[in-house]
């Protein structure tokens, strides 16, 4: 009983210490209990009173300490019983000392308030950022593949409607092709080996458009396969394979790197926008946005230099974005150039059916030169057991003629634009989006946020903000005098995003320059030589069936569709009469007329 008696007159000359050293001038908390309720917390964690603290430049100083009942006083020591209620005592983590109106509890809770706050205008500036370039990708994603699929009905309808059954019955060439430069969009050169697809083609239409003009005679497979490895020395289309090889190469490539592009943007935004804040930044934010409430003061915004060294601080990784991020909108924005100039993809897929025929029309015309160097390299082949040409000529016949082609005619897409359009807009989004990053303290620290002048809260008082504001990114940030940084510890999502930036951006500069080195190169066929033949029953042809061609080392395997050719019952010696001026007749009327559209 004694103990007791001791403890409790211990505990009261205590109280009565610290509440004459304190002198404590209450002060009322309605205006913080209203604001601390609208931010959705229980209005009763807010004492009525709030205390004023005459140490105010102390961290962690001894707030009023609160009386018990002697009777209830436990049987222990003063140590003991100051340890026990230590929390309650040590009074406010974050806030300085003064006046306040807030608890420990409170001060947690405004904290993790302060984290949301702190993200959410970020969240909407990076919310923005995204959705503006997922519409840009989807944009010209879809005009990109909507222009492929106008360009194959176009040509569909124009050579079903001029070549009639002699285009229906190869029709399969040109659906193949146009379904690998569809995969070639999508997937890149790991899909698709443009190059290779597009000497296939053009072998494969040679090979087709031969046994067309040269009835009289039977073509075998390895002869085919001969014919094929010099369709580049023959040039039978004249000069449109190479020229439409160029274009098509600079206008695909550009246009899937620029996709791809629009693509990424998003990708590193959001995983940028989510990176959570450390938590020296959650409670600098703390002191900066809720430490006013403390005091009272809870219509007290901070001052901007203030605010500017917390958010430099909270964003120091992601201000290092910046460059590599300014680097990919440079790169993106040379390609764009390249898609209104040289590499317009509109230009080059809306006219392709023009293209094709003019080559078909190369073909027609040399016939007799390109068949003789084939017969004369490759050896000649063996005659046809016969061939109708009456009903050749009948079957091939064509009705209509080709539509001029304008280069102002847009195609009608669901992208509901043009090209130029397109890319007039998205170069004035690429310029806005320029030091995003490093510009998100000033864009955030603006406005309602911050106080101008002197009237506003320096993270100690309402007062001018004396420091210097610091510079962007981590290594500025040794010197912060409201944020903790280690400067040793950069953040590993954005280092990847860095990295992602820097691959992107060597790959549109070198689509810039009209190559895709996106592609996996150790995918590539090396190709091997591959021993020819004739087909024909003279020695010299059986010996050295490519005397007249000079073989590369290592010549591209032919893809060789073989064309099976009805034969007649009898009329074998028909082949033989007026062989040459029949079958360019045949041609002549069956498989080109004039063919500007």
């Amino acid at each position: 009983m004694k103990t007791v008696w001791v403890s409790s007159a211990l505990y009261t000359l205590f109280v009565l210490f610290v509440s004459t050293a304190a002198d404590p001038k209450t002060k009322n908390c309605n205006e913080v209990r209203a604001a601390y309720s609208s931010k959705g917390f229980n209005v009763n964690d807010v004492p009525n009173k709030g205390v004023q603290d005459h140490a105010s430049h102390c961290d962690h100083t001894t707030p009023e300490v609160p009386t018990f009942p002697t009777s209830t006083l436990p049987s222990h020591s003063l140590a003991s019983l100051v340890a026990d209620n230590h929390s309650f005592l040590v009074g406010r983590l974050v806030c300085p000392q003064g006046f306040s109106c807030c608890t420990v509890e409170m001060e947690e809770k405004l904290s993790q308030q302060s984290h949301s706050d702190l993200k959410a205008p970020i969240s909407q500036l990076s919310s923005n950022l995204q959705t503006t370039f997922k519409q840009r990708h989807f944009h010209f994603d879809q005009f990109f593949r909507e222009l492929l699929e106008n360009a194959e009905r176009s040509l569909n309808s124009m050579f079903v409607r001029t070549y009639g059954m002699m285009y229906v019955q190869n029709a399969q060439l040109f659906k193949d092709f146009f379904a690998s430069l569809k995969r070639y969009y999508v997937s890149g050169g790991t899909a698709v080996n443009l190059d290779s697809m597009l000497s296939e083609f053009w072998a494969d239409l040679l090979e087709r458009m031969l046994r067309l003009v040269n009835v009289q005679y039977d073509f075998t497979s390895s002869y085919m396969e001969c014919v094929s490895r010099h369709t580049d020395q023959l040039q039978p289309f004249g000069d449109v394979p190479r020229k439409l090889r160029l274009q098509l190469t600079r206008a695909f490539v550009a246009a899937r790197t620029f996709t791809r592009g629009l693509a990424l943007m998003p990708e590193v935004v959001n995983k940028v926008s989510t990176v959570t804040a450390s938590p020296s930044c959650v409670r600098a934010s703390m002191k900066m946005l809720y430490c006013p409430y403390c005091s009272g003061q809870v219509a007290l915004k901070p001052c901007q230099n203030y605010c500017l060294n917390v958010m430099r601080g909270c964003l120091a990784n992601q201000a290092d974005l910046d460059a590599e991020w300014n680097n990919f909108l440079d790169a993106m924005l040379g390609l764009a150039d390249r898609l209104e100039g040289p590499f317009n993809f509109e230009s080059v897929m809306d006219p392709i059916d023009v293209k094709l025929s003019e080559a078909i029309m190369n073909m027609q015309e040399n016939s007799m030169q390109v068949s003789q160097k084939i017969f004369q390299g490759c050896g000649q082949p063996r005659p046809a057991k016969a061939f109708r040409a009456r009903r050749a000529v009948k079957e091939t016949g064509f009705t209509g003629r080709f539509r001029p082609y304008s280069p102002d005619a847009r195609p009608t897409t669901a992208a509901g634009t043009s090209l130029d359009r397109l890319t007039t807009d998205v170069k004035k989004k690429l310029k806005f989006a320029k030091k995003f990053w490093s510009t998100l303290p000033d864009t955030v620290c603006d406005g309602e946020r911050i106080a101008p002048g002197d009237e506003c809260w320096n993270g100690t008082a309402k007062s001018r903000y004396d420091s210097v504001v610091i510079g962007n990114g981590l290594a500025n940030q040794v010197s912060n005098p409201d944020v903790e940084v280690d400067i040793t510890r950069p953040d590993v999502v954005i280092r990847s995003q860095i990295a992602a930036l820097r691959e992107m951006t060597s790959w549109l500069k070198a689509a810039h320059s009209g190559n895709d080195i996106s592609i996996d190169t150790d995918e590539e066929a090396s190709g091997s030589d591959e021993e020819s033949g004739s087909g024909c029953d003279s020695p010299p042809c059986q010996t050295d069936p490519d005397i007249y061609f000079s073989t590369p080392a290592n010549p591209v395997k032919p893809h060789v569709n073989k064309v099976m050719v009805k034969q007649p019952p009898n009329s074998a010696r028909g082949a033989a009469l007026g062989s040459w001026a029949l079958a360019a007749s045949a041609l002549a009327l069956a498989l080109l007329a004039p063919h500007w559209r």
